[in-house]
Order: C-alpha cells, then structure tokens, then sequence
C-alpha cells in the first residue's frame, strides 16, 4: 500500500483541534495542489473563502447549527459553485452567457467538490484533520450576505481544519465494496449484504456512546429522507442567477 492510498484510509472526521497554530502557508499549498483537480471543460466554477475574521466565524457557526468547531477550529472555509466569474469572462469577449441549464449547476457543483476533496487530502498529508459543514446551506442567505457573494456564487459547504486534538475519534466503516462496485450491470440484491453491514454499524454507535445510543446506516437513511432535505434551496439558487430548469 502507497502513501497516498494510506492517507485515505485513515481519513475520519475530525472536529476537535489542538492549539497548533497553521500556518499561512501551508493553507495556501494545500489549496494551490487542490487546484489541479480534475475540471470539466476547464472551467474551474469555484471559488473559497477563507473565514479568519472571529465575529463573522461566530455568526457562520450559529447559521451552521451552533457547531462550535466552526468557530473555534485553526482554519475555516467556505467552498462555493462561482459562475460569476465566468459571467465577467463570456461577456469580456461580446458574448452573453447562457446559464439556462441544469447542466450549469452540476458543472459548478462538481467541480467545487472535487477541488474541496483534494483540499482535504492534501491537508491531511500535513498531518491536519477536518471536517465538512454541510449545515451551511440550512440558512445560505444569511451566509452569503456574511461573505459578500455577488450573484451566481453560492456556499455549497464549509470545511474545518486543523491539527488533531487527541484522542482521534475511531473510523467509521464505510459500505462494503460489493454493493458499490457493480459488474458490467447493476446488482439490485443488496439488502442482505446491507443488513450485515448495518450489524456493523450498530456496533459503533453502542460503543462510541456507550450504549446510549442504537442506530443503524439503514435507519439514519430512513430518517433523513422521510422528508424534504432543505426545500429552500431551489428558491435561493435560482435568486442567485441559476436556473433550475
């Protein structure tokens, strides 16, 4: 096994930090490699914004659901899908652009996610820890008008990094590759493989919390998508100048 390979396998979420400082420069040749993520046609439709100012981190912390490692963590980012520049560029060169497809959104989207996951392997070749904040689209307004986004820039995720604070949480075990990994078509029968790995997860969560809490990936899946996931967004998306059609 390579480094690379396991660097990733000992990736885990990591929400507390010591006091070690990071340094600058190491944060900006962490987002200088994580540049060279793969780019659908070039386009690079991302932008981050790096949050040092501690009023606007508290805010954002309270818009994230109160998680008080976004405030409190060495280094804090917010990874955002930018069209707005590739506005100012099609119309520099006499041409109105035409962001009237879903295909502009995905675009944008996948590209910030695959910058933001070099961001964090790069980083954790450092030796740093993190964590992604998803909470940031409950309320992306008020996160915007913290940030200052122009139209056609909209905060995807934030991202906590920093030196880990130990002890380190235990990894938790991802799917089993068999119901990832299909074979020329895809395999439906799944579930049973899926009940052992659910076992599994049970077993985590018993003695993480100490019996407190029984939980499994098949229920937490149940829950979550029992209803809408942030019904807001489509307003909120389309207000910043993208198109959801």
């Amino acid at each position: 096994m390579n480094q690379v390979i396991e660097i990733m396998k000992n990736h885990r979420s990591i929400r507390n930090y010591s006091d070690q400082e990071v340094e600058q420069k190491k944060v900006e040749a962490i987002l200088s490699a994580a540049q060279l993520a793969s780019t659908s046609n070039f386009i690079q439709a991302y932008s981050v914004v790096q949050v040092t100012d501690q009023e606007k981190r508290k805010q954002l912390a309270h818009f994230s659901g109160d998680q008080t490692y976004v405030e409190q963590a060495p280094v804090f980012l917010v990874f955002c899908a930018d069209l707005f520049r590739l506005q100012l560029v099609v119309k520099k060169e006499k041409i109105e652009p035409d962001f009237s497809t879903l295909e502009s959104l995905l675009l944008t989207t996948i590209d910030t996610a695959l910058f933001a996951q070099n961001v964090m392997l790069a980083a954790e070749s450092f030796g740093l820890g993190g964590v992604y904040i998803g909470a940031i689209r409950n309320q992306p307004q008020e996160v915007s008008a913290i940030l200052e986004l122009p139209e056609l820039v909209v905060p995807l995720f934030g991202m906590c990094l920093g030196y880990p604070k130990e002890p380190v949480p235990e990894q938790k075990e991802r799917l089993p590759l068999s119901v990832i990994l299909h074979q020329n078509s895809y395999n439906k029968n799944q579930l049973n493989v899926i009940k052992q790995y659910d076992q599994k997860i049970e077993e985590y969560y018993v003695k993480r919390t100490d019996g407190k809490r029984n939980d499994n990936w098949s229920k937490m899946m149940a829950r979550l998508f029992s209803k809408p996931l942030r019904n807001h967004l489509r307003r909120f998306i389309q207000g910043k100048g993208f198109n959801m059609e």
